[in-house]
């Protein structure tokens, strides 16, 4: 019989995952590389991707109480719990700074943490991993994974042998939705979304140089099989962020893209 953690996970993921489909817009870039572009003022940031349309943000803790009323019933509230920076000499090497207890206390609709797999320390992010989701699923949280191929034993971070694992290893160590590389086509990409058993996302990546590069990912990311996409710069960064929110959010919930199952 499930407990009410399960129950509450459950009810907290379909408001993240509507219908099974999602678009993520995670704003949790001023730990890594500052106040970039886009995110100086992020309480316009969040306002225009609400108008948007999308279904979630990520932030981390300090800025929940600048955003909460900006959110106003839209877009679900994920807490980043995971950070390094740009200007460490190990910027890879992913800490937590925050708890799920805290999370919850915040009003958040679930959590995130950031995992990099193939450097000296991702035996350390694992073990994070598996602390946070053991919390996460007493508390009834669920429990979005930024899984990445990235270390010194990566030589090509969007091979799909390396993606597939590291969606795979997410899923396995307590991830209710795992973010991942795109692998840059369906074809490939639907290898990552069949191995993982739970609902796979695109990372946006870095700024691309034109709308239709972004569009044209997302729609082979939907054909493979994904459940949407997490996007930042390529949404925040855009000159028009609330018109590029509602323009991938209509590619992720085309009647005609297939829809991951939330359980």
């Amino acid at each position: 019989m499930p407990g009410t953690g399960y129950t509450g996970k459950r009810l907290r993921l379909k408001r993240i995952l509507p219908g099974g489909r999602t678009l993520i817009v995670p704003m949790d870039h001023g730990v890594s590389s500052g106040p970039v572009a886009g995110l100086e003022d992020v309480r316009r940031a969040v306002a225009a991707v609400r108008d948007g349309g999308a279904n979630a943000i990520v932030v981390h803790k300090g800025l929940v109480d600048r955003v909460s009323e900006v959110l106003n019933g839209g877009p679900a509230l994920l807490v980043h719990l995971s950070a390094s920076t740009g200007l460490s000499t190990e910027k890879d090497r992913k800490v937590l700074v925050g708890t799920a207890e805290e999370a919850v206390a915040l009003g958040a609709d679930g959590v995130s943490v950031h995992v990099n797999v193939g450097g000296r320390h991702d035996a350390e992010m694992l073990r994070d991993l598996g602390a946070m989701a053991r919390d996460c699923a007493r508390l009834g949280m669920p429990l979005l994974v930024m899984a990445y191929p990235r270390g010194e034993n990566v030589k090509d971070g969007f091979a799909v042998d390396v993606v597939r694992h590291v969606a795979r290893v997410a899923a396995e160590l307590g991830a209710d939705v795992v973010k991942c590389p795109y692998t840059g086509d369906p074809e490939t990409f639907r290898e990552v979304v069949r191995s993982c058993p739970v609902p796979v996302v695109i990372a946006g990546g870095p700024r691309m140089d034109s709308d239709s590069a972004v569009l044209e990912m997302v729609r082979g990311a939907m054909a493979a099989g994904a459940a949407g996409a997490s996007i930042g710069r390529n949404i925040f960064q855009h000159a028009d962020p609330a018109a590029i929110t509602r323009a991938i959010a209509d590619v992720i919930f085309a009647a005609d893209a297939p829809r991951a199952v939330v359980r």
